[in-house]
């Protein structure tokens, strides 16, 4: 097991949460991620179709190290992973299913993190390497649609919902199965205070801690 797995994994086990934060700026990045870290929150997503992502990357991988794993999502292409990787990062998320990007981050000691939204792409990614799977738009579904996949998927398969995800919905997707969840607009949407994130990261650590 390489170091970012065994990271990840104990990671995922303290908090499941992932924060995703589109549209965030360097300028805005560190306040919001000590805000998160703050929270107890140990997952960080920068969305490559954010401004300058790879800076707010690698601002957040320094100086959060050893806090929280930091990563980028919407990764479309091997050369963007090997991007993020330069940058710092360690999470390699996609909307998609593609064993190419996969491979691409295992390869490279990365989590990868992978869309999947039928149990043909889910299969698809866990044969490519994926670490954990991510049920993709989540608010297209329903928590029954994904309790039926985990009738076929691999028991040790771990599945993140994303999209959607609010305090009030978490017990019905982990009721369902989700191992984890990825979480959006409903925690951070561009130009929202650092104080406005905490706020609403602790709503969700609340809600996580109910379902134990």
């Amino acid at each position: 097991m390489n170091i970012s797995q065994s990271t990840f994994d104990r990671s995922f086990a303290a908090c499941p949460l992932v924060a995703i934060l589109r549209g965030i700026t360097p300028e805005e990045a560190p306040a919001i991620g000590e805000a998160l870290v703050a929270t107890g929150f140990t997952l960080i997503e920068v969305p490559l179709n954010s401004p300058d992502p790879l800076r707010s990357i690698a601002m957040l991988a320094e100086r959060l190290r050893g806090r929280a794993m930091v990563g980028a999502g919407t990764v479309l292409s091997p050369a963007q992973v090997d991007a993020v990787a330069q940058a710092g990062g360690t999470l390699i998320v996609s909307p998609n299913t593609d064993a190419a990007v996969i491979g691409a981050a295992i390869t490279r000691g990365l989590i990868s993190l992978p869309g999947f939204y039928t149990p043909s792409e889910g299969f698809a990614a866990l044969a490519a390497g994926a670490t954990a799977l991510k049920l993709f738009p989540a608010d297209g579904a329903t928590p029954a649609f994904l309790r039926a996949q985990h009738a076929v998927l691999p028991r040790d398969a771990r599945v993140l919902a994303v999209g959607g995800i609010t305090p009030d919905n978490l017990a019905a997707w982990r009721a369902a199965g989700a191992d984890g969840f990825g979480l959006g607009s409903n925690l951070y949407k561009p130009g929202k205070s650092a104080a406005d994130v905490a706020r609403d990261a602790a709503g969700f650590m609340t809600a996580l801690r109910m379902l134990d």
